[in-house]
């Protein structure tokens, strides 16, 4: 993705948690007040202006982002076709690279050759992880029962 900006972040702290929330409040309220509407008028506290039309989709992103800054975090928008490298693909599982190199190889997560450099998309990565999680979440699940078997 050479020239093309692949993530925008805040940094956590960045942005006054007070102001997140009472924002967050006020996006969700007419959210819930509207809920047919899928453009959103946005207008200034004081109106005047024109109204700012945006895309439901991109007002319910930015709440989730109110919502992150409100309990300190950082947040980091990622576009869906972007590519990761295989160093930041394993920083994103939280696994090392030469284990990440492994689930490639093995055909878990769909990659992409340039050059000699492996290539992982967003889309590819974040499917992946949904499925480790739900089979992660069967284990425990299993585990649990187990233990409630045998403790009975």
């Amino acid at each position: 993705m050479a020239g093309a900006q692949v993530k925008r972040s805040i940094e956590p702290g960045a942005i006054d948690a007070e102001v997140a929330a009472r924002a967050l409040r006020r996006i969700k309220d007419y959210l819930m007040r509207h809920p047919d509407r899928e453009n959103i008028p946005v207008t200034g506290e004081l109106g005047g202006e024109e109204a700012v039309v945006l895309p439901r989709e991109a007002v319910s992103l930015f709440a989730y982002i109110l919502a992150q800054a409100a309990e300190g975090r950082g947040v980091s928008v990622i576009p869906s076709h972007a590519e990761f490298t295989t160093q930041q693909a394993a920083d994103v599982l939280n696994v090392s690279r030469p284990f990440l190199i492994g689930l490639l190889e093995a055909g878990k997560i769909p990659y992409r050759m340039v050059g000699r450099h492996r290539r992982i998309t967003v889309e590819a990565l974040m499917e992946y992880k949904r499925r480790d999680d739900q089979e992660r979440r069967a284990a425990a699940d299993d585990l649990a029962a187990l233990g409630q078997e045998l403790g009975a």
